[in-house]
């Protein structure tokens, strides 16, 4: 696969901001049409209740990264909401476009970005990013063929739907009733009850040599080893929920929320439901993915923060749904 791309991007899922090549008047969330809500399907995700309250939000250790903006440390006051136990699968993504016929960036782009590593050797030749050449552009990839287009969702149903933006995953929440969770909620809802802890569980990436989640184990980027049962994304529920039942909140795959991302942001939060700046570049994505691999992207934490462009799809990023309570 020729290495001939001069798009610039995060090692932790590239944007479509330089060196795009999608058509002209490819969609954007300012002239998508909003579905109609309601949906006919029983096929949702299921909710679970959080009570709210005060939590410490940011990261008190030292492994932060500094550009991302995990600190300072600060109390945060949420309201109880609900939200997802697990990321919206492809099963329940299809039946959203079933009933409303929506049609995603990557297939109005008509690309996306796919891991290398998932693309068999005899594929033809695609363009990588410069600095993260194992993100590949290829032409035919979307939500229904996530590892391009001589794939498929057979044996995937309850798989993470990924090679979404956030636009489609908004428009999915208008049809179901739901809204994308703030950052300071999924946060809240990551920790699961613990305070500064790095993990859903503790501090320990693998107690007791017991793998939690679903990250990238071997060198990076030639050899996953898939020492944790999958080299892509795994079933949502695989792994051990944490003390707010919830799934997945960190690897598998990153997750949309709702607020533009400021590197500043957390020393203008306001204390009580902090919502984020009012306009930005970039929105925030929250729990790293099964790529994050300690050697480069150590961002499998509860308090990591990233952010892609709203029209962004990559093969390691998704969405779990949230709703007032």
């Amino acid at each position: 696969m020729a290495e001939s791309a001069v798009m610039s991007a995060a090692c932790c899922g590239p944007s479509r901001d330089a060196g795009s090549v999608g058509p002209d008047g490819a969609g954007s969330d300012a002239d998508r049409p909003v579905p109609a809500a309601g949906p006919p399907d029983p096929a949702r995700p299921t909710l679970v209740t959080l009570p709210g309250g005060t939590f410490r939000m940011g990261n008190p250790r030292d492994d932060a990264y500094p550009g991302d903006g995990e600190g300072p440390v600060h109390e945060v006051e949420l309201a109880p909401f609900r939200i997802a136990r697990d990321a919206v699968t492809n099963d329940e993504f299809a039946t959203f476009v079933a009933a409303t016929g929506h049609v995603t960036e990557a297939e109005r782009f008509g690309w996306s970005f796919v891991f290398a590593g998932h693309l068999p050797d005899e594929f033809p030749d695609t363009r990588g990013v410069v600095g993260a050449e194992w993100w590949r552009q290829v032409f035919g990839a979307t939500w229904r063929t996530p590892d391009g287009p001589q794939s498929e969702l057979t044996g995937r149903g309850r798989h993470p739907v990924v090679h979404v933006a956030w636009s489609d995953a908004v428009a999915y929440c208008a049809w179901g009733g739901y809204r994308l969770p703030t950052e300071a909620e999924w946060e809240y809802a990551a920790r699961g009850g613990l305070d500064g802890r790095a993990f859903p569980w503790g501090d320990e990436l693998e107690p007791g040599g017991e793998h939690r989640m679903n990250v990238f184990q071997g060198d990076f980027p030639a050899g996953d080893t898939g020492a944790d049962g999958w080299t892509g994304p795994a079933p949502v529920g695989t792994y051990p929920p944490n003390g707010f039942g919830l799934h997945d909140m960190t690897g598998n795959v990153w997750e949309w929320c709702a607020d533009w991302f400021d590197r500043e942001a957390y020393a203008a939060h306001r204390r009580v439901d902090p919502r984020g700046p009012a306009t930005g570049e970039r929105r925030v994505m929250r729990g790293g993915s099964y790529l994050c691999h300690a050697s480069y992207c150590r961002r499998y934490r509860v308090d990591a923060r990233s952010a892609n462009t709203p029209d962004a799809s990559v093969g390691n990023l998704g969405f779990r749904v949230a709703a007032d309570a």
